[in-house]
């Protein structure tokens, strides 16, 4: 018998004791935080939450979570039946007639079914509510593109969220490819596909697309240039959301509707990272800014027309310490912030997404110095200047965090829209570098190699 989530609300003591809340003052509170997995069906009780501690409540929605992977393993179970009995085109018919889903969830739904019934182990996880759907449906779809070590993946799946899996999967799928990942590049290459169409909901138009890990790059980074490009010529007083932003991006690079010469886009450059050996002077370890590996003879191929940026940390070749003398971080620290910091100190979002924020605040005399300067994307930074977080960081790594506020903000203080930021308290930005030095003295030192699409 299957392994399903299951709620007990029934015999509080003994289950409040199976999950931590036997102290609890409440016999709702230990009603909602009760959940164990055994035979049956998936069922979660009912109960005010108006007057639920956080900590209870926070155990609820791990609950609720394990439920709704429980059920969607039920549904995949389902599905994989159809699929035996009928067209995959029938079963996505059925899923819109009964479900109301749209044709591209139905679709995505019917081929996750699908993939699913061929993946053991994963199915038992899903069902048993130790990882979330998304998690699932990233194994269905690597063991799609390639050959891949299942068992592997769910059990690492248990342990990690939904980005950082989502890296391990990219990583995973290149160990064990047998020609470096040429061949998941191809294969990739061979699916791209995109789609526009008017919403039936707003009446607006949505674009979609899938490509590449390398052609999808090079999309986000000519997309995200322009993007600075129009923020510098905004009006600081009436600036538009980053959502507007980018669709105005979007617009100007495929409509090129800008006829300011500064926001013209003039190609931008495709940032790929390779550590060098010195001791067998190869370079090793390819990469997109993002992290996502890429085969070597994609990085040769790339090398012939690309601009090599050597020993990036050096003062001598790249001022990474400008001071007072600009605000905003030049190129080169950019691709330095990059190297380093490798996606937001936050929440771990693509390099791409990401600003330079001052740690010492521009406004409070901070300068413009790589070690006074991390990479944070647009929600992060609000969270540092609207909310309270600090950039600390961690004493071994040498890696920064945000870290939330031991006080919670008074809103009434926050600054008002489109306005300077407020001063700073941090005395004395972390110095993680020494000046021209890597951090750490490796056989590996890294190498950026930018192409102009």
């Amino acid at each position: 018998m299957k392994p399903t989530l299951t709620l007990e609300p029934s015999n509080l003591s003994d289950c409040s004791a199976r999950t931590g809340f036997a102290n609890a003052d409440r016999a709702d509170d230990r009603a909602a935080a009760v959940g164990v997995v055994g035979a049956g069906s998936v069922f979660v009780g009912v109960v005010d939450v108006d007057g639920l501690s956080d900590e209870v409540l926070g155990h609820r929605l791990k609950i609720l979570g394990g439920a709704e992977s429980g059920l969607a393993a039920m549904k995949a179970e389902v599905l994989a039946v159809l699929n035996k009995r009928h067209s995959k085109t029938e079963t996505q018919e059925l899923l819109r007639n009964e479900l109301g889903q749209s044709g591209r969830e139905a679709k995505r739904d019917t081929e996750t079914a699908a993939r699913l019934a061929e993946l053991p182990a994963t199915r038992e996880a899903l069902a048993s509510g130790k990882i979330p759907k998304a998690h699932a449906e990233l194994i269905a779809r690597a063991s799609g593109e390639s050959d891949v070590d299942e068992g592997l993946l769910a059990d690492t799946a248990k342990s990690q969220g939904f980005d950082e899996f989502a890296r391990s999967v990219k990583r995973h799928q290149q160990q064990v490819s047998t020609d470096d990942g040429e061949s998941l590049i191809d294969r990739q290459r061979k699916n791209r596909k995109a789609n526009i169409f008017e919403s039936a909901d707003s009446g607006m138009f949505v674009l979609t697309g899938e490509f590449d890990q390398i052609t999808g790059a090079r999309i986000a980074t000519a997309l995200t240039d322009m993007e600075h490009k129009l923020w510098g010529s905004e009006n600081p007083k009436d600036r538009v959301s980053p959502q507007q932003r980018r669709a105005d991006a979007l617009t100007a690079l495929i409509c090129d509707t800008t006829s300011d010469e500064k926001t013209k886009s003039q190609g931008t450059d495709l940032l790929i990272i390779a550590d060098y050996n010195v001791l067998s002077e190869q370079l090793e370890n390819p990469r997109l800014a993002d992290g996502s590996p890429t085969p070597l003879v994609e990085l040769h191929r790339l090398a012939l027309k690309a601009n090599l940026l050597p020993a990036i940390f050096d003062v001598k070749t790249q001022n990474m310490w400008l001071g007072r003398k600009q605000r905003c971080a030049s190129q080169a620290q950019r691709v330095a912030l990059i190297a380093r910091d490798k996606r937001c100190v936050g929440c771990g979002a693509n390099p791409l997404w990401c600003r330079a924020h001052h740690i010492i605040y521009w406004s409070n005399d901070g300068p413009t110095n790589i070690d006074n300067l991390v990479l944070v994307c647009d929600n992060c930074h609000h969270k540092i200047h609207d909310d309270g977080w600090s950039v600390s960081q961690h004493p071994t790594t040498n890696k920064y965090v945000l870290k939330p506020p031991t006080i919670p903000p008074d809103p009434n203080s926050r600054r008002p829209a489109n306005t300077d930021r407020p001063n700073h308290t941090t005395s004395k930005p972390p110095n993680p570098t020494a000046r021209g030095k890597p951090q750490q003295q490796e056989p590996q030192t890294p190498t950026l190699f930018t192409e102009n699409p």
